[in-house]
């Protein structure tokens, strides 16, 4: 398939969606509140189990995922962290700039992504990795934008177990492993189906309203450096990654590069916003705000590339 064709199929309907969202947030002034609740405590976890108990993924290649999710966050925010420190970044901008590298959008960017490029399979990959990011931002990713403010992010750290994604993937893979997985034409799993499709463009248009407000005047070459790592040395980890952990599923391998490669996710904002502290300069919450969107609009030419790659079979 071509450049454009593959930026019709798998791209432009991210955009598009988004664009509305963006227009709705910019003009008409709506609050994405109310659907981040909605999605975050009802379609989301539908999704996940949805996809999750009816995904032909095996035991084995989950956790493949796991390990190559693990490891690339692991490498990722160690070379954040050495270059941020040989750039002469500190505390509080130090911990906004590993953030920005470290975590992509694998949610309301990279689960419509994977599921227009790669179909079912990997919708319930994108699902798994999302449920993994929510697990490590809310831990790791705490701890990253509080340190250095004298607060304890230890204690704040219990607020993955307020995360419904991470229990809506310990029940799809308790029902998988007892076998008592609904049937497809059941009223529950159809119930499930209807919720989690609903998921999809509901993510896109709150992504789109929370980009609406994006202070997008932050310095130019910090935001540069973090916007290059996030999209042009991520995917190099991610493949790397994926090759270290020797997937035996070339498609589900392909899709965790893709989510691996996309850009900086909103929820590090939302982290820096209530964790981080303010400094002279630019501050953290502007510094990742303007990551946010730099990579947001340049992810339509590096991953529409990075698809195109990667349905060829070049990459991975």
């Amino acid at each position: 398939m071509s450049l454009l064709g593959i930026f019709a199929t798998a791209i432009l309907p991210v955009v598009g969606v988004a664009a509305v969202g963006f227009l709705l947030g910019r003009y008409e002034g709506v609050d994405p509140d109310a659907l981040n609740t909605v999605t975050v405590y009802v379609l989301a976890p539908a999704l996940v189990v949805h996809s999750l108990t009816t995904s032909e993924l095996a035991g084995g290649t989950i956790l493949q995922v796991v390990v190559a999710v693990l490891g690339f966050t692991a490498a990722m925010l160690g070379v954040a962290e050495l270059v941020g420190r040989l750039w002469g970044q500190t505390e509080p901008l130090l911990g906004a700039f590993v953030l920005a590298i470290a975590f992509p959008n694998t949610g309301n960017y990279g689960i419509p992504l994977a599921d227009f490029a790669f179909g079912a399979t990997g919708r319930s990959v994108a699902v798994l990795v999302t449920a993994l990011q929510g697990v490590m931002l809310y831990t790791v990713g705490i701890y990253v934008a509080a340190r250095g403010t004298g607060t304890d992010p230890l204690a704040d750290m219990r607020r993955v177990f307020g995360v419904p994604l991470v229990y809506a993937v310990v029940v799809a893979l308790a029902v998988r492993w007892l076998g008592v997985v609904p049937p497809e034409s059941s009223t529950l799993m159809q119930t499930l189906a209807l919720l989690g499709n609903a998921s999809i463009p509901v993510m896109l248009l709150i992504l789109g309203i929370q980009l609406s407000s994006v202070d997008g005047t932050a310095a130019v070459r910090p935001v540069g450096a973090a916007s290059g790592m996030r999209l042009l040395l991520a995917p190099v980890v991610a493949t790397a990654a994926v090759l270290l952990v020797g997937f035996s599923n070339s498609i589900v391998a392909r899709v965790l590069v893709l989510l691996l490669a996309t850009p900086t996710g909103v929820t590090t904002l939302i982290l820096v916003g209530a964790f981080s502290s303010d400094r002279d300069g630019i501050s953290p919450g502007e510094f990742v705000s303007a990551t946010v969107l730099v990579t947001t609009l340049a992810s339509v030419v590096t991953v529409t590339l990075l698809v195109a790659a990667l349905q060829s079979g070049a990459v991975v």
